[in-house]
C-alpha cells in the first residue's frame, strides 16, 4: 500500500486544450498511462496536487475523470489554480458517485490517512501576493491548511503537506503557509504549479528550515508518480 503524487496532469480528453503544443509534452496522456500502470498498483493511493482538467465545469470534465478512474489506485484530489471547473466538495462527491468513479476523492479542508501518513493540504496563493485581494485568499487558504492539519492529527501517522503552489519560490516566500508548516513540525511538503527548466531552477530543492521541499509537476517528473517513502 504504497502512496505516490504527481500534479499537474492539465488533461483536456473533453475540451480542445491539448499541452501536446508546449516542447516536451508531446504524446503526454498516452506516456502518463504507461508510467502511472507500470509504477502505481491497485492498492496504493495517488495524491494529485492540482490543474487536474482544463475543463470550465464540472460536467464537462467526465472524459478526464473517466480516465484518472481507470487508472490503478486511489487517489486525492487537489485543487489547482487552473481547475476552474471545481465546485463544493458535496457537488464533486455526487458528480463522482453518480459516475460511479469510485477511486476518486476530495482533498479539501480535510485529511486521509494512508499507511503510516496523515494527508494534509490545501491549494496555497502566490508567494508574492500584493494586493489586499490576494492578501485576504492567503489568509483563506492558511485556515484551510491549518484545518485539514487539524484533522490529519486526530487520524495518527506522519503529517505530509501537499500544495499547489510552492511555499518558497526564487526569493519569495509565503511567509503565512510555512510558518504553519513550520509549527506543526510538518517534514516535507509536495507541490507542483512550476513548469519548464527556467522556472525550475528557481524552485527550493531541499530542506527549509526543516521542511523538505519536492516539486512534482507532471513534467517536471517526466510523466510519472513519485513514490513517498
Amino acid at each position: 500500500m504504497a502512496l505516490f503524487v504527481i500534479a499537474d496532469l492539465h488533461l483536456s480528453l473533453g475540451t480542445d486544450k491539448p499541452m501536446d503544443v508546449f516542447r516536451g509534452w508531446q504524446d503526454y496522456v498516452q506516456r502518463l498511462e504507461e508510467n502511472w500502470r507500470g509504477t502505481v498498483a491497485e492498492t496504493d493511493t495517488v495524491v494529485i496536487a492540482g490543474d487536474i482538467s482544463w475543463a470550465m465545469k464540472l460536467e464537462d470534465t467526465g472524459k478526464d475523470f473517466a480516465f484518472i478512474n481507470s487508472l490503478p489506485g486511489q487517489k486525492l484530489l487537489l485543487k489547482g489554480n487552473h481547475d476552474y471547473w471545481w465546485s463544493t466538495r458535496n457537488k464533486i462527491d455526487r458528480f463522482f458517485l453518480e459516475n460511479g468513479w469510485d477511486t476518486l476523492h476530495i482533498l479539501h479542508n480535510c485529511a486521509y490517512r494512508v499507511g503510516d501518513k496523515a494527508i494534509c493540504g490545501t491549494r496555497g496563493w502566490l508567494y508574492n501576493s500584493e494586493t489586499e485581494e490576494d492578501r485576504k485568499i492567503v489568509s483563506r487558504e492558511a485556515g484551510r491548511l491549518l484545518s485539514s492539519i487539524e484533522q490529519a492529527k486526530t487520524l495518527g501517522g506522519e503529517l505530509v503537506a501537499f500544495l499547489h503552489y510552492p511555499p518558497v519560490y526564487d526569493n519569495m516566500e509565503c511567509r503565512e503557509l510555512l510558518e504553519i508548516l513550520w509549527e506543526n513540525q510538518i517534514r516535507h511538503c509536495y507541490f507542483g504549479h512550476i513548469h519548464g527548466q527556467y522556472a525550475a531552477k528557481k524552485v527550493l530543492a531541499g530542506s527549509y528550515r526543516g521542511v523538505e521541499m519536492h516539486l512534482i509537476s507532471c513534467d517536471y517528473v517526466n510523466f510519472a508518480p513519485v513514490r513517498i517513502p
